[in-house]
């Protein structure tokens, strides 16, 4: 609930010149964050119920991701360490307006809450690895895509923070 609320307060009022402004050739436009955000909302819950869950549980493998809550709250929204986004999460300007995108995220990160508080799956017994962070269990995904807003609204904040970035 916080960080969709962070992020939607970070985008809330913003006109056009600043949805669509990039600090740097090699740096994302807010428009370019926010489009990350919501795929990569639809992409990691995918991840989570249609493959890491779908595996076979190993319940012997829970030793190894012990303690790895704390360090995916920590560690995924700090944007001291950059990383290159796959491909197929690259902002392609899916959606026909800043409206039809915020709405989309909604529609997705509020499936994603009410699957967490009504779920029954064993998510502490399925793992898949993540590039970065190794071995995590499907509850540590479900956390990482709330971090992984939280970075991205960090990283759209800093657009906004550039100080050309347009008045309002």
């Amino acid at each position: 609930h916080s960080t969709r609320k962070q992020f939607l307060d970070s985008v809330a009022g913003l006109s056009e010149a600043q949805w669509k402004f990039k600090p740097a050739p090699d740096r994302w436009s807010i428009a370019e964050c926010a489009e990350h955000i919501a795929v990569s909302e639809d992409t990691l819950f995918h991840l989570v119920t249609e493959k890491i869950l779908k595996s076979p549980a190993a319940s012997e493998r829970k030793a190894e991701v012990q303690g790895k809550d704390e360090l995916v709250l920590k560690q995924i929204p700090d944007r001291s360490q950059k990383f290159k986004a796959p491909e197929f999460l690259l902002p392609t300007n899916r959606w026909p307006t800043p409206q039809a995108l915020l709405d989309h995220f909604k529609q997705s990160r509020d499936r994603t809450v009410a699957y967490v508080q009504t779920t029954q799956d064993d998510l502490r017994s399925h793992f898949f690895a993540h590039p970065a962070m190794k071995l995590l269990d499907a509850y540590q995904w479900i956390l990482l895509i709330s971090a992984h807003s939280a970075r991205h609204t960090a990283q759209l904040n800093e657009v906004k923070a550039d100080p050309n970035f347009p008045k309002p």
